[in-house]
């Protein structure tokens, strides 16, 4: 072995890549086929094969590539930020830090349907939602949403569905943030509706469905809002209060105010800056707002022994439910986000809360009062953290002098700077501060004496916050290390076993691809921080655009959309900018297969388009035939159609070329949905096989962990005709896009803090390794098929009886035969240690399986023997042997509740809880039996309950 084989600069590939040389061939075997190559000939279609290697470097190992990473990431300048806008500097209790933001336990488990084995996130979850209705004063709240500029225009059209006022004419505050307003234009455009911008004062004049009102406001100016609200509420309009929750520990709630929605983001309580994100954003309502409100709502039910049970309550899977009618087209949330804001809420608890808040306070109210002292004006003198000062022609200097000193300011104008403090802000910050700005040093217990408060008195907060135990519990470090411990064994995550859900993509997160995230340089920076302290952040992602054009073959990039399903919102949005710019703006004209995954339609309903449903084949394909009318019949206003390739049902169309041709040849576009890009890279490439624009999920594909429920990246790739008509953003100008293009998200960059996990993820596998991987996860897909095909009917395939990365096994027969169940089966798979696969989608009754690439042979086998076992376990309910409402399945899961006590079912104890022998050895435990639903929701609940409903 020469001196360079012995470097093994591939050495990652194999890492992140499950089976090795002797389980690949083992496999292939299995499949009677005699290489990779042969696999793959038999499943990619040769059409759209990619025959070439991937325009991208080769594989560098991971030491190499986080030091490559650290210099890029060294070109950043960590000032100190006081800008404001929503976004703070904040301190993440290590505690936190350590054993949630940085623990697999935590970042790698699945969105919480399969509610028995997520007890530890939706706990954290519904201590999130308490803190949130704690603070706003209201019923309900959600758990979480992307950001608050998102937050605000889901207000917004949650406004339209409830308001009893007629006509789409929706009232926005003057002092709104700046990235707020931009993407409330953006929805407000495809909606419909008509924006009408002033002082609160003016809400009560217009015939208005909503309002929108920022508290404090964007020049940090606190005023009474009641009246106001009262003035919209009282035509029948929504008030809509866009408010920073840490004032909210000091000032009255919104609630309070008459308001009937709240929002905002919950960044500044324990989560970085990030360059912009990912932040959860708060959205709390009326309850009888619930069934229109948009997200997930935890609620409180019960388990089959009468124990309390948690669940995501009323709009779980909501989009493929109700399709173009659902509330929103957003399926996932914050939750990894959601769930620091609540445990930093947790560990301060009220006392501590209002003291952080206070400490902000006053350090304003100081800097505030020696400003004035010293004879300049405030733009508002009634603030809680941000003070804008009229320094006139001594501005430019002082902007100046405060970058030299390692402060960056906001510059509002030529004349005025903004200061807004934080919770990391130091008495030395206050001193230098008021020095740079009056020449003076200062004598900061002196000014602190003969300080006042800058919040009016009507609006002091006087209402209790935080009073449940939970908030008054876990204070002392290892209390709170005890509490994260106990939740977090609560749940399965990837660090536990295989999660192979189909559409899902739940593959390694490895711990290289995470380290760079909580480096200050990218942890630390504002989003609207100047553009010459960010150059490493604008490498960085620009080298993540110039990987993914490689990969997909197109010409631009965006990366703005902060989850798949805004990725689908700018993919669409930029279709409709180019058609018209072209004068052919009647095109709105939708063509969705029936088979697609549920934010389509929505989407597409949201960007003012009107969905055309295009049938599908018995073999689950796109009817072309269907395909062929309603691309004629629609030939004049034929706006795109929303391709998922390979297809929903997890095989390679070979019709996929003429499908786009079809569409390209009446005028329209091709959306490419990427949730299935993994078996894609390296094979073929989206562009090449027809797209115009197609989202990408990072946090599928590109190894960003799914945080239980976000964060996620669904970058866009455009082809040049649409490149011009990306997302731009008010602040920051965003490279690539056109002036005046609005936004989707209210950062420049989405979630900007994680795009170095799919960057090394990228660069540590280089261009063989990303090909190797997708060959991998087809092989995986294939044999787990192959295995289970004898015991369970696998639904679709291709013309050579192959799957693409995923397969759908069909248990409607089944359940004819025995009475058992897709929900009975996937509930039963917890008894052997696995979270189900994808239940009843695309098909009702099935299951779609997706193992990924990560996965080892053995684990592979451990998941298909699980899987053999349960077909076992249904030939008895079939065969009589055990009672068709009293067996295994249909009592699944079996907690440590079943342990003890007495024991009158017809199968034994062990064949319940240890029904293989490698579960005795690795026994996950569900902490509550199967839960009930429909009592959830008869009885919602959606706060935390008293400690004695645990007993």
């Amino acid at each position: 072995m020469s001196l360079t084989q012995l470097y093994n600069r591939n050495e990652f590939v194999s890492r992140h890549i499950g089976i090795d040389a002797a389980d690949t061939r083992a496999m292939l075997a299995e499949l009677n086929v005699a290489s990779m190559a042969e696999l793959i000939d038999q499943t990619v279609p040769a059409d759209i094969r990619f025959g070439k290697k991937l325009a991208l470097p080769d594989a560098v190992p991971e030491a190499e590539a986080l030091a490559s990473l650290k210099a890029v990431a060294s070109k950043n300048t960590v000032n100190k930020s006081f800008i404001g806008l929503g976004y703070y500097p904040t301190l993440t209790p290590t505690v936190i830090l350590r054993n949630v933001l940085e623990n697999p336990g935590w970042y790698t488990a699945y969105t919480p349907y399969q509610a028995e084995i997520a007890q530890g996130r939706l706990e954290a979850l519904l201590n999130y939602q308490q803190m949130v209705t704690d603070f706003t004063g209201l019923e309900l709240a959600n758990a979480s949403l992307l950001d608050e500029a998102t937050a605000a225009a889901e207000g917004m059209a949650l406004a339209r569905r409830v308001s009893r006022v007629k006509g789409n004419v929706f009232f926005v505050d003057e002092r709104v943030l700046p990235q707020t307003l931009d993407v409330l234009k953006t929805r407000a455009e495809y909606f419909g509706y008509e924006l009408v911008q002033g002082h609160p004062e003016e809400a009560g004049n217009g015939d208005y469905f909503g309002a929108l009102f920022q508290y404090p406001g964007e020049t940090g100016e606190l005023i009474d809002l009641t009246p106001h609200i009262g003035a919209v509420k009282a035509k029948g309009g929504i008030a809509v209060v866009a408010a920073d929750l840490m004032a909210l520990a000091l000032v009255k709630s919104p609630g309070e105010l008459g308001a009937d929605v709240a929002l905002g983001n919950t960044q500044r309580f324990g989560v970085p800056m990030g360059f912009g994100g990912p932040h959860a954003a708060y959205f709390a309502f009326r309850d009888d707002m619930k069934r229109a409100a948009p997200g997930r709502i935890i609620g409180v039910s019960v388990d089959t022994r009468g124990k309390p049970a948690l669940r995501m309550a009323l709009q779980t899977r909501e989009q493929h439910i109700r399709r173009e009618k659902a509330n929103s087209n957003i399926c996932t949330s914050q939750v990894l986000l959601a769930n620091i804001a609540g445990f930093y809420t947790v560990y301060h608890g009220q006392e501590g809360i209002k003291r952080i808040a206070t400490r902000i306070h006053r350090l304003a109210a100081i800097f505030a009062h020696a400003v004035q002292a010293a004879g300049f004006k405030l733009v508002a003198t009634r603030f809680f953290d941000t003070v804008q000062v009229k320094l006139g022609a001594k501005a430019d200097k002082v902007y100046a002098d405060a970058l030299a000193a390692g402060y960056n300011l906001r510059r509002v104008d030529g004349s005025v700077l903004g200061v807004a403090f934080h919770e990391a802000a130091s008495i030395e910050d206050l001193a230098r501060l008021i020095e740079l700005f009056t020449g003076s040093s200062a004598n900061v217990d002196a000014l602190d004496a003969e300080t006042q408060d800058a919040i009016p008195a009507a609006l002091r907060r006087e209402t209790a916050y935080l009073t449940h135990p939970v908030f008054n519990t876990h204070h002392s470090e290892h209390e709170m290390l005890r509490y994260l411990k106990q939740l977090e064994n609560k749940d399965l995550a990837l660090n536990h076993s295989m999660i192979s859900l189909g559409s899902c993509t739940m593959k390694l997160n490895a711990t290289s691809e995470m380290i760079p995230i909580t480096w200050p340089e990218f942890a630390e920076i504002h989003p609207f921080a100047p553009r010459d302290q960010v150059a490493g952040y604008l490498e960085m992602i620009e080298g993540l655009a110039e990987q993914l054009k490689a990969i997909t073959g197109f010409d631009a990039i965006s990366m703005q959309p902060n989850s798949g399903a805004q990725g689908e919102y700018a993919g669409l949005m930029a279709i409709r900018r180019y058609h018209a710019a072209r004068g052919q703006g009647q095109r709105d004209i939708c063509l969705i297969p029936r088979s697609a995954h549920g934010t389509n339609p929505a989407t597409a309903q949201m960007m003012g388009m009107k969905v055309v449903v295009v049938d599908c084949d018995e073999n689950g394909n796109i009817d072309v035939e269907d395909l062929k009318e309603k691309t004629e019949e629609h030939a004049d206003d034929l706006a795109a159609l929303m391709l998922t390739y390979p297809s929903t049902h997890g095989v390679f169309e070979e019709a996929v070329r003429e499908i786009c041709e079809l569409v390209h040849g009446h005028g329209g576009q091709v959306y490419m949905d990427g949730a299935n890009l993994n078996a894609q890279v390296g094979l073929t490439r989206p562009a090449d096989i027809g797209a115009d624009v197609s989202h990408m999920n990072l946090h599928k594909t590109f190894c960003i962990p799914h945080g239980g429920g976000g964060p996620g990246m669904g970058p866009i790739g455009l082809k040049a005709h649409l490149a011009p008509f990306m997302a731009n953003h008010v602040v920051f100008d965003v490279p690539g896009s056109q002036p005046g293009q609005s936004a989707v998200s209210a950062a420049p960059f989405g979630s900007a803090s994680i795009l170095p996990i799919s960057y090394m993820y990228i660069a540590m596998m280089g261009a063989d390794g990303m090909k190797e991987a997708t060959e991998a996860a087809l092989l995986n897909a294939n044999y787990v098929t192959k295995k289970l095909s004898d015991h369970y009917p696998v639904l679709y395939t291709g013309k050579n009886g192959r799957v693409a990365h995923e397969c759908i096994i069909d248990l409607r027969p089944l359940k004819a035969e025995s009475g058992v169940t897709e929900v009975d089966i996937a509930k039963r798979l917890m008894d052997y240690g696995f979270h189900a696969p994808t239940m009843s989608f695309p098909v009702a009754g099935t299951l779609m399986i997706e193992p990924t690439e990560s996965e080892s042979k053995m684990e592979l086998d451990r998941f298909i023997a699980a899987m053999i076992a349960i077909r076992e376990e249904v030939r008895k309910v079939q065969d009589g042997v055990w009672p068709a409402d009293n067996n295994p399945l249909r009592n699944a899961p079996h907690s440590k509740a079943d342990i003890a006590g007495d024991w009158d079912r017809p199968y034994s104890r062990d064949e319940a809880l240890f029904p293989l022998p490698y579960v005795f050895d690795n026994k996950f435990w569900p902490s509550v039996n199967r839960i009930d639903d429909v009592y959830g929701d008869r009885n919602l609940v959606c706060s935390c309950p008293g400690t004695d409903a645990y007993v």
